[in-house]
């Protein structure tokens, strides 16, 4: 099984466990949560958005107009 398939089932699993089984979970990865996520410093993202950055500033990616995304996000809610 994939680690999506295994994300997608933890979460359908918890929204609808019952406490113990939650505070159970929790209790288990209480340590891992509690670490602040520093993007800033993780290399490998930042490099993404400063290659990302610079095909948005020379043309090379011509990104996507906001209403567009939008519009297609609107069109999914229907």
């Amino acid at each position: 099984m994939d680690t999506l398939t295994i994300r997608q089932k933890l979460y359908e699993y918890i929204k609808v466990a019952d406490d113990d089984k939650v505070e159970a979970i929790y209790t288990i990865i209480k340590d891992d949560v509690s670490i602040p996520y520093e993007w800033w410093n993780d290399d490998k993202l930042v490099a993404e958005l400063d290659r990302r950055s610079a095909d948005l500033k020379s043309g090379k990616d011509k990104g996507v107009a906001w209403e567009e995304v939008k519009a297609r996000l609107l069109s999914r809610s229907k």
